[in-house]
């Protein structure tokens, strides 16, 4: 947790535990540069990273620098996965591409465009997507400058409670109307009051007689909260959705079932794309919908015989009625499993047969195919 670059051993050590990852059968090197510490590094290292997944096959994936306004902004963001992936010769994949934020409204014509010119020389470049219009992090990443971060928790709660407090203060109020104000902020986790889960921030901190960015600090001096952030555009979503490199994504909260009230995506992902984007909205065609979540991926992460229905492949069959899927998961109730796939086969077994689950245990796991 320090902001600083690595020296020229660290390098080399970053470099060969890349290296090593391959060789005991990663699929690639994934980075967190919108999150501290990795906020902290500089391209080049992770270009250098990247350089040594080459060899192997390798595929870069990120959680991009910046998806909206706080600091490159989203489209230099989107340009640094592509000149990693290029510079690096490997695979570069934008993790859940959105515009985040009112300010970033729009800009997905611009991300599309950047990735499109690369893709024309040579680069490979894809990104994933959940399709929903409210994000979900943690608070402090969502709200909290990262120099508040450096040193770790307690070194942050010790700038948050000192002489660092009014300064913090102002980048939380702004970062709040980055997101779109503080009615946009809902509480999905909050270990120190549980009560507040499900809660909005603008709410929560009228009630308590505060300004939103000072309730939103002593939220964070008790402990940890989780956020779900109402903040994205439906024509940015649709726009980006269409994309032929655009595969399906969860970005699913790891939540106990029934613990919180994290984003509905974590359960209803795959079957709200289906029933809102194909069914009611008809964004893309059902065709469309399903490459996205098989073929597309298992071509990008190299896992062979997987994604399609042909002689030879792993029969791995979802069987449904596009009718009767539905997303049962909301934003208020997201502990709802999705509905309409009654019956489903892994590598040839029924493991699900109209609505009931057998004791067929046949999942493996996945190896990415080396080239």
């Amino acid at each position: 947790m320090t902001d600083r670059d690595p020296t020229p051993a660290e390098l080399a050590r970053m470099v060969e535990l890349s290296r090593k990852g391959m060789i005991d059968g990663a699929v690639g090197l994934s980075s967190g540069l919108y999150y501290a510490p990795g906020s902290y590094s500089k391209t080049a290292e992770v270009i250098a990273m990247a350089k040594a997944t080459a060899p192997y096959g390798g595929v870069y994936q990120s959680h991009i620098r910046d998806e909206s306004d706080y600091t490159v902004g989203v489209v230099a963001a989107v340009q640094e996965v592509i000149d990693i992936a290029e510079r690096g010769g490997v695979v570069g994949v934008v993790t859940h591409m959105k515009a985040l934020g009112p300010a970033s409204w729009g800009l997905s014509k611009t991300i599309i465009d950047r990735i499109e010119a690369a893709r024309g020389r040579g680069v490979q470049v894809f990104a994933d997507q959940y399709p929903y219009e409210a994000s979900g992090t943690s608070i402090v990443s969502a709200l909290f400058p990262r120099s508040a971060q450096v040193g770790g928790r307690e070194a942050m709660l010790k700038r948050i409670t000192g002489e660092l407090h009014n300064e913090i203060r102002e980048e939380v109020k702004g970062n709040i109307s980055r997101r779109g104000g503080a009615d946009t902020l809902m509480i999905s986790r909050y270990e120190a009051d549980a009560s507040l889960e499900g809660k909005r921030i603008s709410e929560l901190a009228a009630k308590a007689g505060l300004p939103p960015e000072e309730y939103a600090m002593r939220l964070v001096e008790k402990g940890d909260a989780s956020l779900v952030s109402f903040n994205m555009s439906e024509d940015d979503i649709e726009r980006i959705m269409r994309q032929p490199w655009t595969m399906t994504c969860t970005d699913g909260d790891l939540v106990p079932f029934g613990e919180g009230v994290p984003h509905p995506r974590a359960y209803g992902a795959f079957a709200r794309k289906l029933k809102r984007y194909v069914a009611e909205r008809a964004t893309i065609d059902i065709a469309t919908a399903i490459r996205s979540m098989t073929s597309l991926p298992a071509t990008i992460y190299g896992i062979k015989d997987r994604g399609q229905l042909r002689a030879g492949a792993f029969a791995d069959v979802l069987i449904f009625d596009l009718a009767k899927v539905n997303d049962a998961a909301t934003y208020d109730k997201p502990h709802q499993l999705s509905q309409g796939f009654d019956d489903i086969i892994v590598n040839g077994a029924v493991v699900r047969r109209d609505g009931v689950f057998t004791d067929a245990l046949s999942g493996r796991v996945l190896r990415p195919e080396r080239q």
